[in-house]
């Protein structure tokens, strides 16, 4: 047998590695990537492996399963042999063109690691504490999946996106340490390392594989061999399919009814149970004194929502808990202002976020509060056993006494000019302007709030957790829930920024009456800090819903803990309330999972609610405009990877096109014919070829969709739900059952076909759609008459509505959005008054709230390397951006957030940080 490749193919390791480890003896032609080597191919195909003169596999993959068999390896299990399957359909073509610009181009693409990330959480989930796919030894589908991502894995400007997969990492070791792997490697590259694959990856598109010509399902190798030799597909990727692709989708379609699982009952209380996955699911606690926006809404509550339906929809067993966050600084200053007591104030505002959650339906298990005796009593306990063990340290603050008020000025209470930026406004805790965090005694100028006079600088005495104690065992977790746990990107850079340095004691104490107690004596006239007090807010709620909270709470081997929350709030949940829980030694059940979004703009600004701008809780309802709307585009634009923004221009534009025109019109249309040609009753199924194609295309968006839900990337899942629907419209389209109806008794059964297929992907879309815009998704379910066991998201698109079913009424899902209505939101949203704070600021050195930390003073080595490369990244994002023509407010807020990393690399080079100009370039020094 020969293998014919072009110098430097990586995938010609995969033959190389499986003819090594199955002892099949091949020559190896290397030939010029465009001589022709198949006779019956148009385009080469390389690498080829010649069976007999004149026969070919042309196919890596498949090629791989031929040598493997020939030493007595056969591929008979089906999890490998899926593993062969997802290597060829799902990972080349995503991280090819990944490949391709980094080892070509010395550059990466935001975007293309995006799409690939979802792919590379999956496997790394899967090679958790293993060094093989299958165990302790190789298998072809180690060596398929290797040969794909070896570029990945040795790519220098690649090392900080792959370390996010340490378990990817680890198992590439092992398996290029494997001699049938490392002979290949050694082959391909000859030992010139990324410099010898340039070549080869510039002039290979990927390796799709070949497309089934008959429906008649032979085994995947008979029918790969026969296809390979067989005529050239002209189709395109997406419409090529695989034997087995084909034979798993017709099976479950006809099959999967009788076996698919039914829904879990949902019955309070709810504990963990054993020999199941129990997620106890937590959003970061709204705090209460004021309404939420559609900011803070999608930040945590909305996000966790659609994450915990989706895992009810997967039989795991979910408690999703949240309340509002009702002690500290905030609730006594609103409190004062509205001349109540802290209490009445959050009495108030509880009963104001009820009722936004109520009516975008969010489906809390339990929504609570933080202002009860429960909270005290866990709180005080944590407090105790960390005392007990060492772990709280005392020391004195200085901190503002306002003398006519008689009282320390806790952050919220004091306000004065930034010491940074020169913001006339600051908080005592931040700079809302620059967005530094700041202490109350450095603020110049500072006023009391309440009375508007000048406070003096005084000691105080307070109570600290001494995290550097704690350090080892919160790195030791981290290490185990980074390795094995979903975090987003920002919820890792932002913990490894935190402990980078070392911890530093962090005062837990504060001077106020409204908050838990602090039980230490001399201490009593203090309350606890809300960063400590606060997360464990998530225990006291858990603890009035039932009285067996322990069991969530004190069940780590057990229990996955998920948390999901706005990138301003993860250090206190990653680094402060975990260290507290690991340091009270109680067997806690401590985070796994953290789900970080970035900001959520509105228009071109940010939410003010003093300003009136942008659109809050309270008055999305009063727009007209149903909830699963709002829902629907929250999570079309969640900000996961960069800030995005609120436009009520793309709010209708996303309304009209995808609800309307897309899902909305492949439902209505699909429902209607089936109820006025048929009664309303679904028909005998009779599948041709075609429609057998489309149930896999199908089942490639649900388990994308699944992959995606895994990881919470709730935006991208949304779009497999579209996608579905695209094809729905479609398959519609290309059959035009309206023109069969009118035929012979053939012709109107194929449209009956059609149709009631049509009505089966309006029953997935229903499913799918629950976690988003549960509404709608119930609405569609009643025009279905669906089954009340259909509510469970499956592996593959079975057949769930059965000829003889009667459907009930159909009626639009969705009502087009004028451009006049846009119109008057967009005035009544767009507030009035100040201009927004940063531009007050007296100089230069301003800094988006959401930037980097700004470098102060003489900086380290490793501080000018960092921001240098994060100057090079913001710079790749601004012209991807340009490139893709993106709206003009996401290029200004990019360009913002390049230009003040260029001011703060110019502070730490020690260059004038307002030479750096509008344009992003250094301004030319005046001679």
């Amino acid at each position: 047998m020969k293998v014919y490749t072009d110098a430097g193919n990586i995938q010609t390791v995969k033959l190389l590695a499986a003819a090594n480890a199955a002892g099949v003896m091949v020559e190896v032609v290397v030939v010029k990537h465009d001589e022709p080597v198949i006779p019956y191919l148009s385009t080469n195909r390389l690498p080829a492996l010649e069976v007999i003169p004149g026969k070919f596999l042309f196919t890596p993959n498949a090629a791989l399963r031929y040598l493997m068999s020939l030493g007595g390896k056969t591929i008979s299990d089906t999890d490998e042999d899926e593993w062969l399957e997802w290597d060829s359909t799902q990972l080349v073509p995503t991280v090819w063109p990944l490949i391709v610009n980094a080892v070509c181009h010395n550059k990466v693409e935001t975007t293309l690691q995006n799409s690939a990330e979802p792919l590379l959480h999956h496997l790394n989930k899967k090679l958790h504490g293993k060094s093989f796919l299958f165990g302790h030894e190789i298998s072809a589908a180690d060596i398929a999946v290797f040969c794909s991502l070896y570029p990945l894995l040795i790519t220098p400007i690649l090392q900080e996106f792959m370390g996010l997969f340490p378990a990817v990492m680890n198992w590439g070791r092992c398996v290029l340490a494997q001699p049938p792997v490392a002979h290949g490697i050694k082959f391909v590259t000859v030992d010139q390392g990324l410099s010898s694959l340039k070549n080869s990856l510039l002039v290979h598109p990927g390796y799709p594989p070949v497309h089934v010509q008959t429906k008649k399902l032979k085994s995947a190798m008979t029918t790969r061999i026969a296809e390979d030799h067989g005529k050239e597909s002209t189709e395109d990727s997406m419409s090529i399919i695989t034997p087995l692709e084909l034979s798993q989708a017709v099976s479950a379609w006809e099959n999967g009814s009788q076996t698919c699982a039914k829904p879990r009952i949902r019955k309070h209380p709810i504990l963990p149970q054993d020999g199941e996955r129990n997620l106890l699911i937590t959003s970061a606690l709204p705090y209460v004194n004021n309404v939420p926006h559609l900011g803070n809404i999608i930040g945590c509550v909305l996000s966790a929502d659609v994450f915990s339906r989706y895992c009810r929809l997967r039989n795991y067993n979910v408690l999703y808990v949240s309340g509002t966050d009702e002690y500290g600084t905030a609730t006594e200053t609103k409190a004062i202002e509205e001349g109540v007591t802290p209490l009445e104030i959050c009495t108030k505002y509880n009963k104001l976020h009820n009722e936004v959650y109520e009516w975008l339906n969010i489906d809390f298990d339990y929504f609570g509060r933080t202002s009860t005796p429960q909270q005290t009593e866990i709180a005080q306990d944590i407090f105790w056993k960390l005392y007990n063990r060492g772990f709280v340290l005392k020391d004195t603050v200085d901190q503002l006494l306002c003398e006519k008020c008689n009282r320390f000025l806790a952050d919220r209470f004091v306000h004065g000019e930034c010491p940074i930026c020169g913001y006339d406004d600051a908080r005592g805790d931040q700079c809302d302007a620059c967005g530094k965090l700041i202490n109350a005694v450095e603020l110049k100028n500072p006023k009391c709030k309440s009375c508007e006079t000048s406070p003096v600088v005084k000691t105080s005495h307070h109570l600290f957790l001494d995290l550097p104690k704690a350090e080892s065992d919160l790195r030791r977790h981290l290490d185990g829930a980074f390795a094995s746990g979903t975090w987003t990107t920002n919820a890792k850079m932002i913990t490894n920024a935190w402990i980078r340095d070392g911890l530093k004691p962090r005062c837990i104490s504060r001077d106020l009456k409204w908050g838990t107690p602090v039980p230490l004596e001399g201490y009593t006239d203090k309350v606890f800090y809300v960063w400590f007090d606060a997360p464990i807010g998530y225990i006291s709620i858990t603890a009035n819903y039932t009285d067996q909270w322990r069991q969530w709470w004190k069940n780590p081997s057990k229990v996955e803990m998920y948390n999901f929350l706005g990138k301003d709030n993860v250090p206190f949940h990653s680094v402060i309330f975990p260290s507290t829980l690991l340091c009270a030694d109680d067997n806690y059940t401590i985070v796994n999972h953290m789900l970080a979004t970035e900001y959520l703009n509105y228009e071109d600004t940010k939410f003010s609610k003093s300003r009136g701008v942008g659109v809050f809780g309270d008055q999305a309802r009063s727009t007209g405009i149903p909830a699963d709307i709002y829902r629907f585009y929250l999570l079309y634009v969640r900000p996961e990877t960069q800030d995005t923004s609120f436009s009520w221009d793309d709010f209708l534009l996303k309304n009209n096109s995808e609800l309307l025109n897309n899902l909305g019109n492949f439902v209505n249309r699909a429902l209607s014919f089936l109820a006025n040609n048929f009664s309303g009753v679904i028909q005998e199924m009779t599948l041709t070829t075609e429609d057998d194609k489309l149930l896999v295309l199908i089942n490639r968006e649900l388990k994308t969709y699944i992959d995606n839900m895994e990881v919470a990337k709730l935006r991208d899942s949304i779009r497999n739900i579209l996608n579905i629907s695209r094809l729905g419209n479609q398959f519609m389209q290309a059959n035009k059952p309206w023109v069969l109806v009118k035929g012979n008794k053939e012709e109107r059964a194929r449209a009956g076909s059609v149709v009631s297929l049509s009505g089966n992907i309006s029953q997935l879309l229903s499913v799918l759609l629950q976690p988003y815009m549960p509404d709608t998704s119930a609405m569609i379910q009643t025009q279905l008459n669906s089954p009340t066991d259909c509510n469970v998201i499956h592996d593959k698109f079975i057949c769930v509505l059965k000829p003889g079913h009667s459907i009930g009424k159909p009626s639009p899902l969705f009502e087009k959005i004028e451009a006049s209505t846009m119109s008057d939101l967009k005035s009544r949203f767009a507030g009035k008054g100040d201009p927004e704070p940063v531009k007050r600021a007296k100089h230069h050195g301003k800094a988006q709230a959401d930037s980097p930390a700004v470098v102060n003073g003489p900086a380290k080595p490793e501080d000018i390397e960092r921001l240098t490369a994060e100057v090079t990244k913001q710079g790749m994002s601004v012209r991807e951006l340009k490139t893709n023509k993106a709206e003009k407010s996401a290029i200004d807020a990019a360009v913002a957030i390049l230009l003040d990393l260029k001011r703060q690399l110019a502070v730490a080079q020690g260059d004038d940080p307002s030479a750096v100009s509008g344009s992003g370039k250094k301004k030319g020094k005046k001679k």
